[in-house]
């Protein structure tokens, strides 16, 4: 390698590091997710500012292809598993099996209405979609699932920040995107195993074969195995950094795992988050180190880099993009309004957790960049997904807080084990 790429690839990761944190700082003044100004950022570096006022200097500083792209490329997937790892520990099983009659129905149903409505979309308007949906079935299958799932990091933010986690509200809508993220996951993982089949040969039913084995595998030996052996480690080589170590090797592993199961890496480290969930509480150093590390290091080089890749000189198309807006905000509203309803909410109530599922914010991103990458989808539909991400999640902010959280809830609510910016 040339000293030359090494200094191109160092000054890469300070200008990402940099705009994303004066980006993610600039958001929270302003009331919403340091994800979404990380998000700004990388459209400010990217072809649609940056590279349209000085192309050549845009070129040289990132380029499309060669040694310090791969080394970016590399760094940003690790970046990806560690964030989907941090979003994992946000799942609490537990809560949701409290709250699991409104919350399964605002789910499903805000799940169900979107995935129809964008998957119809797809067979009955193939124009709109353009080359991408010559794709026929499967490419409907990944649009329904990439409009119809949310944002439990975000979503679980935004309520801690406006102090409505614990009411009954804060708690079923934390809940339902459990629901959201676990069901939506493993559709994503499904369509990606049709539309771009892993070199391990597996088709798709075999893959969801194996990607439901994997996920009951994790998850209970997890929970079983996890706590016994971070107590062995820890009585090894202590507590905090060297444990980072071994939960570093976990999510590697478990990116490993779900790569030869046929679907992407992040699935694996998302169920790595999940499994570890419970145990981490009984290592709370380890577990603020891990998740620290992961949201102020990897998350702003992984968040800033979609927004780089997104060209809104030459991929907006203002029709599909708000086709895209209102097909996967009024699917959302008006399917899990219509659950938490059901549910036994009131119209209040259901509005609440209608508008915080709404919230698209990073794994929408992770989704839409995973599939930018496989060739799943064009610019034009990546631009697309990244404006409904941010509407959706911009909105949300004022709207919970207009709301307000209704009736505290008896019991726990769902309890956060670490702050996502």
């Amino acid at each position: 390698m040339a000293a030359s790429d090494l200094t191109l690839f160092f000054l890469q990761l300070i200008l990402l590091l940099g705009v994303g944190f004066l980006g993610g700082q600039i958001m929270k003044r302003l009331g919403q997710p340091a994800i979404l100004g990380e998000l700004l950022g990388g459209v400010l570096l990217g072809p649609s500012i940056f590279g349209l006022i000085f192309r050549n200097l845009h070129h040289t500083v990132f380029p499309a292809q060669g040694a310090t792209f791969e080394m970016r490329s590399g760094v940003v997937t690790i970046g990806m598993l560690f964030f989907l790892f941090v979003a994992g520990l946000e799942i609490d099983l537990e809560a949701a099996w409290k709250n699991r009659r409104t919350a399964l129905y605002s789910s499903l149903l805000g799940m169900a209405v979107p995935f129809t409505l964008g998957a119809a979309s797809v067979l009955a308007l193939p124009s709109l979609w353009g080359a991408p949906a010559a794709r026929g079935a499967p490419f409907a299958v990944f649009m329904g699932a990439a409009l119809c799932i949310s944002a439990l990091p975000v979503i679980v933010r935004i309520l801690m920040d406006s102090g409505q986690l614990r009411t009954r509200c804060g708690t079923v809508t934390a809940a339902s995107a459990i629901v959201d993220d676990l069901v939506g996951w493993s559709l994503f993982a499904f369509s990606l195993s049709m539309l771009a089949p892993s070199t391990q040969g597996h088709g798709p039913l075999a893959s969801l074969v194996l990607v439901v084995v994997l996920a009951a595998v994790m998850i209970v030996l997890g929970r079983w195995l996890g706590l016994r052996f971070f107590l062995w480690v820890r009585s090894l080589v202590g507590e905090a950094g060297s444990l980072l170590a071994a939960i570093s090797i976990l999510i590697l592993l478990g990116a490993l795992l779900a790569e030869l199961a046929g679907v992407h890496a992040v699935f694996g480290a998302f169920l790595v988050g999940v499994a570890l969930g419970p145990v981490l509480k009984h290592t709370p150093c380890a577990n603020t180190v891990i998740s620290q590390f992961a949201l102020s290091f990897f998350a702003p080089l992984y968040f800033v880099s979609i927004g780089l890749r997104a060209d809104f000189v030459n991929g907006f198309d203002p029709m599909l993009c708000l086709f895209v807006l209102v097909v996967a905000a009024a699917g959302k509203l008006l399917g899990a309004g219509a659950g938490a309803l059901l549910g036994g909410m009131s119209l209040r109530e259901a509005a609440f957790v209608a508008f915080g599922l709404n919230a698209r914010g990073a794994m929408e991103m992770i989704l839409a960049g995973v599939a930018l990458e496989a060739g799943i989808i064009d610019q034009r539909i990546f631009v697309a997904l990244i404006v409904m991400t941010l509407v959706t999640t911009i909105a949300s902010v004022p709207l919970l807080k207009a709301l307000g959280g209704g009736r505290g809830l008896s019991g726990d609510g769902l309890a956060p084990r670490q702050t996502l910016a």
